[in-house]
């Protein structure tokens, strides 16, 4: 085995993780490492009692290896460097597993050993993706996918009380005790548990929170120590493979919260790895993000061939689905400062990544969280762009998130912050994103952020889901929004389910349920996403009654979506007529509309509304006395979603 030193050193490897770190083999465990700088190096282990075994220098001399016939999968060890800075203990950059925080030491694994079952969705995964780039479309561009964005250590936790309670009363039945040392569920065990949920939802795919291992419980994983390492918090390598094969087989899409900005400065892992600031800038100005994590140095090719194989690895060894790069604004721009300039190296970086990646896997999703205006994320490198197939709008969120803060007096002034975002919408292909960053630091959680008092809050909530549901692009929640939870979320604390106890928060469960499958039944709202004539406003400009409509169309059907977000009750003439005769609401809709049959009603008294299901007329058909008109009467903070009859 060995490896392309040009391809290397120019920065485009991408499978350095079957050269490098520890590889199983019939004869024993081989050991390699690259460290340029040092002078010596040994592997030292449970293996050789932590009394180094040397390695000796291979290839061009900047790499070392070492053959231990003694060492086994399960076993513990680390990389002793000796260089000009003395000599320290380093855990292994490509480790396939390590020991649990705050121990620091690497483990060998084998990662072959693990046999996936879900060769038909790979199959079809593959085939679809092929399909897909011949046409010059990512995959899901036509597709719909409604992400349900996870951390794995805080959905539901072992010690939480009910939780607790609950298995307390299982195990006394059967006669068993339960193992609670560890608050954490195992790969494995949120799988049985998250499954099923996703499904009740709605959600096709789950995306998790980084998943690979790093010290600091608080960082969330976006610090990491172990690029090809599966955090040891919730169990093994063949856990997590089991848990991406279990939800595969249950067809359901897994994307994977990744970095390639930073990494975490402990001592012992990358930071000064052989002596000198290998994967770090030199620079003291710019090693140091705005996180206290060191920068990586992206101009190195060396670097550069470490993190394209650091994403390429999760897609291959594990089937992920798809990739969402963190903070990919510090990478365009120096520091994440607009004002620095653009980082032509990490531009430069990124576009042979997704090059690479790409061709490598057409199939898998490459998704920006980038909240910069630079031009051509989602366009191919082949076109200028970056080569990502999503961005995140977070221009979207955030003017979503602020028109909903605002009183009700106050939204005329506010009103065009729901209609900006069409304004730039088909410059990339975007994905609109509740994400975890909206409900953390302060920051109050979705339903919180509502202006008003308690029930005022609910309303307003079930109005924002359904214009996001209804507006074009892919979506993404995370955990507790489904169910309109209050508390901000802590990485340390399982999300408030108890709340289903109360009839309000059960009754917005359904709704987003409900919201979920609309999403996934109605082509409409998913398969003209980034097409032009998959959107149309209706109203767009009544800022005095802060009403909105619009629709949403694909070949033989649409969906009209009307809104009233202010406090008092509203009406929508809905004209299908070829002009206008003067009376309020829209411009001239879609000729031969005859009736509009209603899909859901935001203010549904079943989801904790106010209208009743007698009150409520489920087909509206044209005005008998004003031909060619249908007026809908919207009581406050109110959506509804009709589907339009010929």
């Amino acid at each position: 085995m060995s490896m392309d030193l040009q391809s290397f050193y120019d920065g485009n490897e991408f499978t350095l993780y079957n050269f490098l770190g520890a590889h199983v083999t019939p004869e024993g465990t081989y050991f390699r490492t690259y460290a340029p700088a040092a002078s010596e190096v040994s592997v030292i282990g449970e293996f050789n009692g932590w009394n180094g075994t040397p390695m000796h220098r291979i290839l061009n001399g900047q790499f070392f290896e070492a053959l231990v016939p003694e060492a086994r999968p399960g076993q513990m060890y680390k990389f002793r460097i000796t260089s000009n800075a003395g000599t320290h203990d380093h855990a292994d950059p490509y480790a396939f597993s390590s020991q649990l925080r705050p121990e620091t030491a690497s483990v060998i694994w084998d990662m072959d050993r693990y046999a996936f079952y879900d060769s038909d969705w790979m199959k079809k995964r593959r085939e679809e993706g092929r399909a897909q780039a011949e046409a010059g479309k990512p995959p899901y561009f036509d597709k719909p996918l409604n992400l349900y964005e996870l951390h794995l250590g805080s959905w539901k936790r072992k010690d939480d009380p009910d939780e607790l309670a609950k298995k307390l009363d299982e195990a006394k039945e059967k006669g068993e005790g339960i193992d609670v040392s560890f608050g954490w569920y195992r790969y494995e065990e949120i799988a049985k548990l998250l499954i099923p949920y996703l499904k009740e939802n709605n959600f096709n795919a789950v995306e998790f929170m980084p998943l690979n291992e790093y010290p600091a419980d608080e960082s969330w994983g976006y610090q990491a120590t172990g690029f090809f390492s599966a955090t040891a918090r919730y169990g093994t390598p063949d856990g997590l493979k089991y848990l991406v094969d279990m939800l595969h087989q249950n067809n359901i899409s897994v994307i994977l919260d990744i970095v390639t900005v930073h990494f975490a400065t402990n001592d012992y892992a990358l930071a000064d790895y052989d002596g000198t600031q290998l994967y770090e800038y030199p620079n003291n100005a710019i090693n140091i993000s705005e996180w206290g994590s060191a920068n990586f140095n992206h101009s190195r090719g060396d670097i550069a061939s470490f993190l394209n194989s650091a994403s390429a690895f999760w897609l291959d060894k594990y089937h992920f689905d798809g990739l969402r790069f963190d903070a990919v604004g510090n990478l365009i721009y120096w520091m994440g400062n607009e004002a620095r300039g653009v980082n032509t190296n990490t531009v430069e970086f990124l576009k042979k990544m997704n090059s690479g990646l790409k061709a490598m896997y057409p199939d898998a999703m490459l998704i920006a969280e980038d909240s910069s205006a630079y031009p051509g994320v989602t366009t191919p490198v082949q076109y200028g762009g970056l080569g990502f197939d999503y961005k995140w709008d977070l221009g979207w969120m955030n003017d979503t998130l602020n028109f909903f803060r605002t009183d009700p007096p106050y939204r005329s002034q506010e009103y065009h912050k729901l209609t900006f975002s069409m304004a730039y919408f088909r410059n990339e292909r975007y994905l609109l994103p509740l994400s975890h960053d909206e409900v953390v630091h302060g920051k109050a959680s979705i339903i919180q952020k509502m202006a008003g008092d308690y029930d005022q809050k609910f309303p307003q909530a079930r109005a924002l889901y359904l214009y996001m549901f209804l507006h074009p692009g892919k979506k993404l929640n995370f955990m507790g929004n489904e169910f309109a939870q209050f508390r901000e979320w802590d990485e340390k604390k399982q999300q408030d389910f108890m709340l289903l106890k109360y009839p309000l928060h059960d009754a917005f469960h359904h709704y987003f349920e409900n919201l979920g499958k609309l999403y996934l039944d109605y082509p409409a709202l998913w398969q003209e996403d980034y097409v032009e004539e998959g959107f149309r406003w209706l109203q767009a400009d009544d800022t005095e009654h802060v009403v909105y409509a619009f629709e949403r169309k694909t070949a033989g059907q649409t969906v009209l979506g009307v809104f009233n977000l202010s406090d008092r009750t509203q009406e929508f003439v809905f004209q299908t007529g070829a002009s206008g005769n003067g009376d309020p609401g829209p411009a001239p809709a879609s000729g031969g509309v005859g009736a509009l049959q209603l899909l859901i009603d935001s203010d549904d008294q079943k989801y904790g509304g106010s209208t009743k299901e007698t009150a409520r007329t489920k087909k509206l058909t044209l005005d008998k006395k004003e031909p060619g008109m249908i007026r809908i009467s919207l009581p406050p903070y109110t959506g509804r979603a009709y589907l339009e009859l010929s």
